[in-house]
């Protein structure tokens, strides 16, 4: 996908604040995201996003997305600086769900799953009350083929699944409930960055998750979160929960087949309804179906930094093949209303 005439402002977002950089669209994206290069050689990411945080900060809420391209960040430390620059401190990755490698200070690998798995769309740590208003990511080795981080944007998702589907997400919410045990999924040491049950016990305590301890190494969570929220600067709704993600049928039927054999009590991940009643599989589709249509996917290219409004705009990751490198950081905690009742 290239980018498109550069002299084109983004519907919706405010011009370039000055000369030393211009915007423009990917073609065939009238949307998202926004493409953000320099004008001439030398212009360093980290100090011009810190110089213009406002422009960024209007454009995210607008568009959702922003992609830099052409500066040449090259290396963990510059994209540490961009980050800072433009969202400020950067988070911890606690309450896991998914492996990731500490690269430096709280700059992350992407998800560490197999390269030829299909990560679905979602919004960062949408199964908790709790999560970073912005998520970067950046590009140090493209794949040979594949590993593209499509998005998807959550405002558009959340009008596409039909209204008696997503008032029922928003009036009941999600209930999320896992399994950590030593042989399947993620162990409890890791997800809660814990050595000992009572530091989880009282995590779970500060943030309203039900912890039953099965056996000595076997916890099971349960934790009621919200299925829909409000974006605090926008006012929009938006789709924000991991409902079809963590729930058994992502899993291949083989798969599933075979982890229900312990009991759905025990599965790793399931999702219900708040109120424990079952989600349906045409309900599920129909999420499924909403980010299809939204789907926006487009090749990386080494230095390429992309920056998203994470209640604005979901992610994935498609398979791939040969070497790829991403790193994440993630900024600005945001507690739900639901949270807050």
């Amino acid at each position: 996908m290239s980018v498109a005439d550069e002299s084109v402002q983004h519907p919706g977002s405010a011009p370039a604040p000055d000369d030393r950089v211009r915007t423009a669209r990917l073609d065939g994206y009238p949307a998202a995201p926004v493409v953000v290069s320099p004008a001439a050689p030398g212009l360093v990411l980290a100090d011009w996003a810190g110089e213009n945080r406002p422009w960024v900060e209007h454009t995210l809420h607008r568009a959702g997305a922003i992609l830099f391209r052409g500066f040449g960040v090259d290396d963990v430390d510059e994209f540490q600086r961009f980050m800072l620059s433009a969202s400020g401190e950067l988070l911890p990755y606690t309450y896991r769900s998914s492996p990731r490698t500490q690269v430096k200070g709280n700059v992350y690998t992407s998800t560490e799953y197999p390269a030829d798995q299909h990560i679905p769309f979602h919004t960062e740590m949408s199964y908790t009350r709790s999560w970073p208003m912005k998520i970067g990511f950046l590009s140090l080795i493209v794949a040979a083929t594949g590993g593209e981080t499509p998005i998807a944007d959550s405002r558009r998702v959340y009008d596409r699944i039909p209204a008696p589907v997503r008032e029922k997400f928003e009036r009941l919410g999600v209930m999320y409930v896992r399994n950590y045990t030593p042989w399947m999924d993620l162990p409890w040491q890791n997800v809660f960055q814990a050595e000992t049950r009572e530091q989880v016990d009282e995590f779970c305590r500060e943030n309203g998750i039900d912890a039953e301890w099965v056996e000595d190494d076997h916890l099971r969570t349960r934790q009621v979160c919200q299925g829909v929220a409000l974006h605090p600067a926008t006012g929009e709704k938006v789709w924000m929960n991991q409902a079809h993600l963590f729930h058994v049928t992502s899993q291949d039927p083989e798969v599933v087949e075979m982890l229900l054999e312990d009991g759905e009590e025990n599965l790793p991940r399931n999702t219900y309804f708040g109120d424990g009643s079952p989600i349906t599989a045409q309900e599920l589709q129909a999420i499924r179906d909403a980010y299809a249509a939204e789907a926006l996917v487009f090749p990386w290219q080494a230095g390429d930094a992309l920056l998203l409004d994470n209640m604005l705009m979901a992610h994935a990751r498609s398979p791939f093949t040969g070497a790829r490198r991403v790193v994440v950081g993630m900024a600005r905690a945001h507690t739900s209303e639901w949270a807050r009742g």
